[in-house]
């Protein structure tokens, strides 16, 4: 009788299609894959869609197959040359089978921060401090392909693993910049002596010239004179060569 009132009267059959669809369909969307159980055993990935679900005897669970980033927080670890820092780090990745992510880890998400942060604490303890720093871009590179075969199992894909920071210690950064001052310093006073003996060679070969042409020094002499003589308030002393003094003294005695 109920039947019959429900076939026969629109007004009853709309709330039964309701009531139909929403016990025995989902819908998947483009973004989602569905793994489906039969009475407790995988039966299949589910496309995007409406998929029929028979209650009581079958579920169906949806895995997000778009790109996620787990954020890793603060890691302490000792580097090789046993220094302490935290470093944080951000790991981009995607599920590309959506039955291993269910069928063979109880949580995807949590696990895959949980390697993370084991595989960067380790990575971190195999290099030197000056490594960490000048080196990110192939530690990031080395703990993504150690997190992504950890992960293969599992049917998750790790796109891409990015450094955040590396924080040090307070003392530390005082004694890195310090050393930094140093060789700068350092690279001052080599400079300095180089352009020291760059120039004292030019003057050197300067003065094999000067000294292999007759006359030349005293042309470069009065060369220098002429120079100073433009400017009424300079004073100088000149060092005059005996040699000149006694051409001097000769050229007199001659006029005499």
């Amino acid at each position: 009788m109920f039947l019959k009132l429900i076939l026969f009267n629109p007004f009853y059959l709309i709330p039964a299609l309701i009531a139909v669809a929403v016990l025995f369909l989902r819908q998947i969307n483009q973004y989602e894959r569905g793994v489906m159980f039969t009475l407790g055993k995988f039966t299949g990935i589910k496309e995007p869609g409406w998929r029929i679900v028979v209650p009581i005897f079958q579920s169906l669970r949806k895995i997000d197959i778009r790109t996620k980033a787990v954020d890793v927080p603060d890691q302490e670890a000792i580097t090789k040359d046993n220094i302490p820092v935290r470093i944080n780090a951000v790991v981009y990745y995607r599920i590309m089978d959506a039955s291993k992510s269910v069928l063979e880890v109880e949580d995807y998400y949590y696990a895959t921060s949980q390697v993370a942060q084991t595989t960067m604490r380790n990575s971190v303890g195999e290099r030197t401090l000056d490594e960490l720093l000048q080196k990110r871009a192939e530690i990031a590179e080395q703990i993504k392909n150690r997190v992504d075969n950890l992960t293969d199992p599992w049917g998750i894909d790790v796109e891409s693993v990015e450094l955040k920071d590396v924080i040090i210690p307070e003392d530390l950064k005082r004694t890195i910049s310090k050393e930094a001052e140093a060789e700068r310093e350092k690279r001052a006073v080599i400079i300095k002596a180089d352009g020291d003996r760059i120039a004292a060679d030019n003057l050197a070969e300067a003065a094999r010239k000067l000294n292999a042409v007759p006359g030349a020094l005293h042309l470069r002499t009065l060369q220098a004179i002429n120079d100073l003589s433009s400017d009424q308030s300079n004073t100088t002393v000149w060092m005059v060569p005996m040699e000149v003094l006694k051409a001097l003294e000769g050229f007199r005695k001659s006029d005499n």
